[in-house]
């Protein structure tokens, strides 16, 4: 089991990755510039993968443990956005951070 429970933090890396890469396409100005801008692929990609790791976990372990994990990738998100977007990250994205950790870490307990 705690091979796929890595797998799952992978999976959550992979959608927060993919978004990272959607927010930079967000910057493109058109349509047409967009269908041209690699961000559209690479995320589009990232999260197709992601959707697949998901389908197998969803095969191997309870649906009632993968899907409130997958809220490891809001965990993620703040770390991108923090380092590669340098956003600020107040104390109260950071306590509601720290609350869905618990809360994932508790989930993840309950499962075993």
């Amino acid at each position: 089991m705690a091979v796929y429970l890595i797998i799952l933090v992978f999976m959550t890396m992979l959608g927060a990755v993919a978004s990272f890469f959607l927010k930079r396409l967000s910057e493109t100005k058109g349509l047409i510039n967009m269908l041209k801008n690699y961000n559209l692929y690479l995320g589009g990609i990232l999260y197709l993968f992601s959707a697949i790791i998901n389908v197998f976990l969803l095969r191997v372990l309870d649906y009632s443990l993968v899907l409130p994990l997958t809220s490891l990738t809001y965990i993620w998100t703040i770390i991108i956005s923090y380092y590669l977007f340098k956003e600020k990250i107040t104390t109260q994205k950071i306590i509601g951070t720290a609350f869905i950790l618990v809360g994932a870490v508790f989930i993840g307990l309950s499962s075993k």
